[in-house]
């Protein structure tokens, strides 16, 4: 497939090409282009029309192309399901519901964007008593969007529908692993109407495109799903332009299990904070926080339920768990494992690796001072499990690293939880569930390094905008 500048599908102005492989097969699937500067450069000259091209397009106008574009990705939606499984060995089925989250999350942003009013300042200071003051909100220009490799087509919505609904344009950069589905998104997005210059997807390597973008003033916003090095990055090289930053980044979330909880359903939330994407998420529950007093029977019951997970082909529906995005990927989670164990940890299920797959894990005797229980965030199906005695030292040890994204808590006693749910540093927190959930209308984000700024139906729309004041001095009599 080709990157998509100005309209035209294109290689690289150098035609050097990047392989997009199946990591569950090791097949080939596609080439894509690597991206130059100069390529880059074009796309960001072609944007700078596009921004005053869809700005001065009304909200109407707009919202009624991306409505063609929901009824495309309704369409669409196998198509793109089966893309993505094949360029990145998330199971179908995952890929299915990823597909249909998509037409809801650009339902929800036109309709709420469709219902944003200024507000007039009221007449409360005597020096303005005869002055009308009003806002609008309007698009900040151009903003580049970088797509992580885990939820394509669901966090390009959440970036892309936002921006292009309150009238920017933008300059899309997909994952290098995989692509495919990105640019397929944005094919059909100029197949709705959006016009040529408004929406660019441009291939290549981070260290190329992603540096380029971000450094460049032609850009106006960046908004990033990634990790917390390269939003520290991002963040730095920005700088120099002042750019808008919206990043969500990393995290090393816990679920605790408090001694009163239903251990059978606490197992199956465990699961679904983990084994869903192969661990492969921001919000996953990576650290699970275990009452000493139940922590064997709750190990037990974890145990025996990985056992019942079907392992396989990714494209087939009875699959439940895939690989990972690549074969590295899978040979750090093993380096990780390994490097715990080393810390004291024992490993009592799985662990082991087969090229891109990684057995879902169990790891016991964890301790709050090793550094899978802070800081090292292990994006895989690692269920490290840490014992504690009180709430205090559960929350303390929930807030021991430096991010702060999500948190769940499974107990029967919801005052417990919500007065524990007050003192623990995250962005959010699910009583009686994993904190491996994300709904589009809720603000998305995190505490301390996991990012800056919050993603939701609710709340990107602002984020995608500027105020700006109206003054008509003198108006009233």
């Amino acid at each position: 497939m080709k990157m998509i500048i100005n309209g035209e599908k294109v290689n690289s102005s150098n035609n050097e090409e990047i392989q997009v492989l199946n990591p569950a097969l090791q097949e080939l699937v596609d080439t894509v282009p690597s991206a130059t500067k100069e390529d880059v450069e074009k796309a960001l000259q072609v944007a700078q029309i596009g921004k005053r091209l869809w700005a001065e397009t009304p909200l109407y106008e707009r919202a009624s192309i991306l409505r063609k574009y929901v009824t495309l990705l309704e369409e669409n939606r196998l198509e793109l399901a089966k893309l993505q499984c094949s360029e990145m060995g998330k199971i179908i089925t995952e890929c299915e519901f990823e597909g249909r989250i998509a037409a809801k999350i650009f339902t929800g942003f036109i309709e709420k964007a469709n219902h944003i009013c200024g507000k007039v300042m009221p007449e409360c200071q005597s020096e303005a008593g005869k002055d009308i003051i009003f806002t609008k909100r309007e698009p900040l220009g151009v903003i580049a969007c970088i797509i992580p490799f885990n939820y394509p087509v669901e966090l390009f919505c959440h970036k892309v529908a936002p921006a292009l609904i309150m009238g920017n344009a933008v300059v899309v950069k997909p994952s290098t692993d995989n692509p495919l589905t990105v640019i397929r998104l944005v094919e059909l997005l100029i197949e709705a109407g959006v016009p040529k210059e408004v929406v660019q997807v441009i291939t290549g390597r981070g260290s190329v495109v992603g540096n380029y973008l971000v450094e460049s003033s032609l850009v106006d916003a960046v908004s990033l799903t990634g990790s917390t090095e390269v939003g520290i990055e991002i963040a730095e090289k920005s700088a120099k332009n002042l750019h808008n930053l919206l990043l969500e980044l990393g995290g090393n979330d816990a679920m605790i299990v408090m001694e009163d909880a239903d251990l059978d359903f606490a197992v199956n939330e465990a699961l679904a904070g983990r084994v869903t994407n192969t661990g492969q998420t921001c919000c996953a529950t990576k650290r699970l926080l275990v009452h000493n007093k139940v922590k064997e029977e709750f190990t037990k019951k974890l145990i025996e339920r990985l056992e019942k997970v079907k392992r396989g082909n990714p494209c087939e529906h009875t699959t439940e768990i895939g690989c990972l995005i690549n074969e590295k990927a899978a040979v750090d989670v093993e380096s990780q494992v390994k490097h715990t164990i080393e810390q004291g940890a024992k490993c009592v299920y799985g662990g082991t690796r087969n090229q891109a797959f990684f057995e879902p894990t169990v790891l016991v005797d964890v301790t709050p001072a090793m550094d899978v229980a802070k800081n090292m965030e292990i994006f895989g199906p690692v269920m490290p499990i840490i014992g504690f005695d009180t709430e205090e030292e559960a929350i303390e040890i929930a807030n021991a690293p430096i991010y702060g994204l999500h948190c769940g808590i499974v107990t029967n006693n919801t005052k417990i939880a919500i007065n524990m749910a007050a003192k623990i540093e995250v962005g959010n927190v699910v009583i009686n569930g994993t904190g491996n959930y994300r709904h589009i209308d809720m603000p998305f984000g995190g505490t301390k390094m996991t990012g800056i700024g919050r993603e939701g139906v609710q709340y990107t729309l602002e984020e995608m905008s500027k105020v700006k004041s109206y003054v008509l001095k003198g108006m009233i009599r």
